[in-house]
């Protein structure tokens, strides 16, 4: 998350906020929590505790320099926002307008505050990324960080976010298990071949038919193969792999100019 090109820190600005507004700051934390976004507010964390360490800050360092530094002018949807972190990273970068959706009121209730907290004109919506179509508009960058592995329905999701909202700019991140290889995967198959099915690095994606990790909103995982193949066959073309978890894609054809399976537009108008 460090990067070439100095971008900002992921906290923002340092600063030394007196106590009275520091009590008033941590008691809102309190009453929000719990949170998953380690965020610093007010000189007071969220998270301090989070399991994986200062997160997302410290995923965020790996990967922040390939995403464009100064956006200014440029508009930005945040899908499945949680607390905000990334919405409020794109709009210190200078980015003209932020919306910020997620389908649990908890966390926009959360991200609201963070927002608020640090100065940050952002907009968010209680909207699932099923529904995308009632924004009625495209962005120049699209961030779909954290969710894939939520749905019961990935493909349908990135199906979606091609057709409607992504305009230029796509950065997605998944939890990945199984190879981290990726090996050259032919076009076509006869029937009785099997033996592609068992190889490292053909695409996975593993099914979890209760709970991972104590969460029964965990339903898909994908390899790392089933990962770039999924973005592919979804209309992205990879630009850039920053981080095992994370590619910077762009808007590309479909790749067999079929149309996908998506809710048709005039949706968008109810």
């Amino acid at each position: 998350m460090t990067d070439r090109n100095a971008a900002p820190a992921c906290g923002g600005d340092v600063f030394i906020p007196d106590p009275g507004a520091n009590g008033a700051t941590e008691r809102r934390i309190r009453e929000l929590g719990p949170w998953f976004h380690n965020l610093q507010l007010g000189g007071v964390r969220t998270a301090p505790d989070h399991f994986l360490g200062d997160y997302p800050a410290v995923k965020w360092r790996r990967f922040a320099h390939a995403v464009p530094l100064d956006l200014t002018g440029k508009t930005v949807l945040d899908v499945g926002c949680n607390a905000g972190f990334y919405a409020m990273e794109m709009k210190r970068r200078g980015a003209a307008r932020v919306v910020a959706i997620d389908s649990e009121e908890f966390y926009l209730a959360q991200a609201r505050f963070a927002a608020e907290a640090s100065g940050l004109d952002i907009e968010f919506r209680a909207l699932s990324v099923y529904d995308v179509a009632a924004l009625g508009e495209r962005f120049d960058l699209v961030i779909f960080m954290g969710v894939l592995y939520h749905l019961r329905h990935p493909l349908l999701a990135l199906d979606l976010l091609r057709e409607h909202v992504v305009d230029d700019l796509f950065l997605f991140q998944s939890m990945q298990r199984g190879s981290t290889r990726v090996e050259p995967a032919a076009p076509d198959h006869p029937f009785e071949a099997e033996a592609h099915f068992q190889r490292a690095g053909y695409p996975q994606l593993y099914f979890v038919e209760e709970a991972y990790c104590g969460d029964r909103s965990n339903w898909w995982i994908p390899n790392a193969a089933c990962a770039e193949a999924m973005l592919r066959s979804a209309g992205f073309h990879i630009a850039a792999h920053p981080e095992q978890e994370v590619y910077l894609c762009r808007r590309a054809p479909l790749p067999d100019a079929e149309p996908r399976a998506v809710y048709p537009r005039q949706e968008a108008a109810r």
